[in-house]
């Protein structure tokens, strides 16, 4: 690890200001400071925005959660009404990485990272989830843009991301047991307007399957997402999977997130 300052903002008047400058923010550092012990990443100064009290807290705002971008894994899966009224976005966070990666990971991290393996990235496209800059809202569809690729402007933080409550939803993935990140996972949620269905850990990025999406608006049920043929002409292969392993990976969750939103 290569020296750096940290600093440690208690408003988010302070935050802005410090990224503005330049500063790197340490969200919940599980990605950051690996990567910077391993030299892969060298930052000369950052900047801790878990004293920032304005970024935490889970509110509901009628048909839809408001959640602090500084909110832990743990206090999203623990959360009462989200367990309740929106399960499918608590169990995904109960199952990210291992319990030190849920009692130190933040959702405002993971999002803003854009790993292309990440759950939560999943969550947020899946559900048609706002972003909440310093500067503005972004919708999902327009926020993840590629490998570790976001929206973001330089100096701009995620204050919350806000959850439309969808009828029925459900996360499935299967898991890579080295990493605990997922192979490939599945989420998929249904709103008045349609089915929206994400896919995480199988291309460059998350990303929208439009068949699947189409067909499970039209029918919401097993048979329907059995029948949709996954093209792998654009999803990963390397050591771990092959894409048309994948490929197979991808309609089999999603069949099985189907029956588990069907109850």
């Amino acid at each position: 690890m290569y020296a750096f300052t940290l600093e440690r903002p208690t408003t988010l008047a302070d935050a802005v200001k410090l990224a503005g400058a330049g500063a790197k923010p340490l969200a919940g550092g599980q990605t950051l400071l690996a990567s910077m012990k391993l030299r892969l990443a060298a930052h000369d100064q950052l900047a801790d925005l878990s004293g920032v009290k304005e970024l935490t807290g889970i509110t509901r705002e009628g048909n839809a959660f408001v959640i602090g971008a500084m909110s832990r894994h743990l206090a999203v899966a623990n959360h009462a009404d989200i367990k309740a009224a929106y399960p499918a976005l608590a169990d995904l966070a109960s199952r990210i990485g291992d319990r030190q990666v849920r009692a130190m990971g933040t959702i405002g991290g993971s999002v803003a990272n854009n790993d292309p393996a990440a759950c939560y990235p999943s969550a947020v496209l899946g559900s048609g989830a706002t972003v909440i800059t310093t500067q503005r809202e972004i919708a999902a569809d327009d926020f993840f843009q590629g490998l570790f690729t976001t929206a973001l402007e330089d100096g701009e933080l995620i204050k919350a991301i806000r959850f439309p409550i969808p009828k029925r939803a459900a996360y499935e993935k299967l898991r890579q047991k080295a990493s605990h990140f997922p192979l490939v996972g599945i989420f998929l949620a249904q709103y008045d307007g349609g089915v929206r269905v994400a896919v995480t850990g199988a291309g460059n990025g998350v990303f929208r399957h439009q068949g699947l999406e189409a067909a499970l608006t039209k029918d919401f049920s097993v048979a329907s997402a059995a029948a949709v043929k996954i093209d792998d002409g654009a999803l990963n292969s390397d050591l771990h999977a092959s894409a048309a392993y994948r490929a197979n990976l991808i309609s089999v969750l999603t069949q099985r997130a189907v029956a588990k939103a069907l109850g």
